[in-house]
């Protein structure tokens, strides 16, 4: 009987990491390692403590936890505002970290899937983007989870995939949705975004799409979002509507009236053709997939 598979989960303490640990497949040991604990309501962070920005916390992880066959890397620098004054801090996260890891993965022979993002592109695009669409990243942060992808692609060509979504939300962590109906509990109008669209993305139906593409996915690049389009207004719409708040109205605004440190992408949906063909389905409408989720985990989860 062949030994299970033992694969590792980076930024096991968040969002997509904790749903990743909870959605390993079976027969398969997910490790799941952070520089933080595990929060409350989040599966054991079994690796804690690790920097995976630096040589010796990745030899110090795989020493004491390893060896691993595959590796599903999804720790980021995720504050986009922040990263325009903390680019190194955001640089060694989201470039550095994942140079170490693919050096190590592909030493090891092991596979490793890049969670990305959207924000390597400029927005100016008005179909979805393919993955070999042209990049441009707008800041700090689109720039340096762009050359994490660079460095994966380079230091692990046989068997490294990144994997680009965008807008993501689920049961743990801060997220758009929740902040929608946490403000709609405390004001009686709420001003969002109209002029920015994406596909808002479930990390529950992120977190199995990751899974496949570590299995089964040849190296390069792959887009995974929830289909169809929509601007934060929609969303923000949609959350209220369907979490049954009353009372609360949503007024739509531009970019330009609500201006941010760091720009973002204008337009920004992904063409998710390639995923949906190796995995034989495409990911839940965006709209299914929010009301999935609040049903089942409903505004208490967020």
């Amino acid at each position: 009987m062949s030994a299970p598979l033992r694969v590792l989960v980076t930024g096991a303490a968040g969002m997509l990491g904790s749903q990743l640990l909870l959605d390993a497949p079976k027969g398969t040991v997910a490790i799941g390692t952070d520089l933080v604990p595990a929060r409350p309501g989040c599966p054991e962070v079994a690796a804690a403590g690790y920097d995976l920005t630096q040589d010796e916390g990745v030899r110090r992880l795989l020493a004491d936890h390893g060896p691993f066959d595959g590796i599903l890397h999804a720790a980021a620098y995720t504050a986009v505002d922040k990263a325009e004054t903390e680019v190194e801090v955001a640089r060694r996260v989201n470039a550095e970290a994942p140079r170490l890891l693919a050096k190590a993965a592909a030493a090891a022979g092991a596979r490793l899937v890049l969670v990305s993002t959207d924000f390597v592109f400029d927005g100016s695009g008005r179909r979805p983007y393919r993955e070999d669409d042209p990049t441009q990243p707008l800041g700090a942060y689109g720039q340096t989870k762009w050359e994490g992808e660079q460095a994966v692609l380079q230091h692990h060509p046989a068997g490294a995939m990144v994997v680009r979504t965008q807008w993501l939300y689920g049961p743990r962590g801060n997220h758009f949705p929740g902040t929608m109906l946490r403000l709609a509990s405390e004001r009686p109008e709420l001003t969002v975004v109209a002029d920015q669209v994406g596909s808002p993305t479930s990390t529950l139906e992120l977190s199995p799409a990751l899974w496949h593409v570590l299995e089964h996915g040849a190296p390069g690049v792959y887009h995974g979002a929830c289909e169809g389009r929509a601007s934060w207004y929609d969303l923000a719409v949609a959350t209220l509507e369907m979490a049954g708040v009353r009372g609360v109205s949503v007024r739509p605004c531009t970019t330009a009236e609500f201006p941010r440190p760091a720009q973002r992408p204008p337009f920004s949906v992904l063409d998710c053709n390639k995923l949906a063909t190796l995995r034989g389905r495409r990911l839940a409408p965006w709209r299914d997939a929010l009301a999935h989720f609040l049903d089942r985990h409903g505004p208490s989860a967020v």
